[in-house]
């Protein structure tokens, strides 16, 4: 699917160009889940686009109790995958401002993961739910060999979610996650899970980004020369790489994938390779993601700088 053409201003929206993403947003708004439990039921062989549908649509539903009437109504795969959704959206965000309902709110997000699962075992999204939540407690499995830091942590669940889809996205993220030094792990993990798991994927792979999301997450503005680490040539090359390999991959989705075309954009950019930037940045359209733009400051301003770099449009100010 192609991107929009940018018309002077950023869209903020995690639907991006999924219309019937956007259009069930708007009524899982409104209270109405027949539209999420279409555009659902069609993501029944497409794992990656049901991950990002039924993210999308439990962050719209989790300050509701929509899911939770749907499911009484229709105790259906779809609607159980909702409510483990937002039932861990909320334990993650109970846990993180220390909220003392934190502990119940975690129990019954693994009731509704193991629900979903029990409802469609081929499914991995009601795993990965459940994956998202293992950086409360540091699961401390045995790393597998090949890692020079053998580090502890989940790997049992993140073994059995590759057995059902092994090159699932989100899994991926949510797993490197647990090594992140915000979340009790260290740099030197989190680059190393990181390397291991991008060099196993195929060239053409989303996942051969995820040590630019490592070193995004490990930067330090405190650090001399902090902002050119890109420019180095591993970062750099890394970077073309994906460019060359990836990027050609994207005209095929069903969906922009925002995220991960600003991660490969702003390391180009960052590197010193506006050219293939600039590519980037077109393939998102008008579609603009936090991250890994936050991490440096003002979102707007550092994609704005990045787009004026590569001699692209910003919004005009008002």
């Amino acid at each position: 699917m192609a991107a929009g053409l940018f018309e002077g201003q950023y869209v903020w929206h995690p639907a991006a160009d999924d219309r019937v993403l956007a259009s069930t947003c708007v009524d899982v708004r409104a209270g109405r889940w027949a539209s999420a439990r279409a555009a659902l039921a069609e993501t029944r062989d497409d794992f990656a686009l049901r991950a990002h549908r039924s993210l999308v649509v439990a962050s719209e539903a989790a300050d509701s109790d929509l899911a939770e009437h749907w499911l009484a109504e229709e105790p259906a795969p779809e609607a159980a995958l909702v409510w483990a959704r937002v039932a861990v959206l909320r334990a993650l965000h109970a846990a993180d401002t220390r909220d003392p309902r934190a502990e119940a709110l975690e129990r019954i997000a693994l009731s509704a993961c193991e629900r979903a699962a029990a409802m469609a075992p081929a499914d991995p999204t009601p795993w990965v739910a459940k994956l998202a939540m293992a950086r409360l407690h540091r699961l401390r499995d045995p790393a597998p060999q090949g890692l020079l830091t053998a580090p502890p942590g989940p790997w049992r669940l993140f073994a059995h979610i590759l057995s059902l889809d092994p090159w699932h996205r989100e899994a991926h993220h949510r797993f490197l996650a647990c090594f992140f030094t915000r979340y009790g792990g260290s740099v030197n993990a989190a680059w190393d899970v990181a390397a291991f798991l991008g060099q196993r994927a195929p060239a053409d792979s989303v996942l051969r980004l995820l040590p630019l999301v490592a070193l995004v997450e490990s930067h330090d503005p405190a650090r001399l020369l902090a902002g050119r680490v890109w420019e180095q040539p591993q970062w750099r090359s890394t970077a073309l790489a994906i460019y060359q390999n990836w990027l050609p991959t994207v005209a095929g989705y069903r969906f922009t994938p925002v995220l991960d075309l600003a991660y490969l954009a702003h390391a180009l950019v960052q590197g010193g390779r506006e050219f293939e930037a600039r590519a980037v940045l077109t393939a998102m359209g008008p579609y603009a993601s936090r991250m890994p733009w936050c991490v440096f400051g003002d979102p707007v301003e550092q994609l704005s700088r990045a787009r004026r770099a590569c001699g692209l449009p910003v919004p005009s100010i008002p």
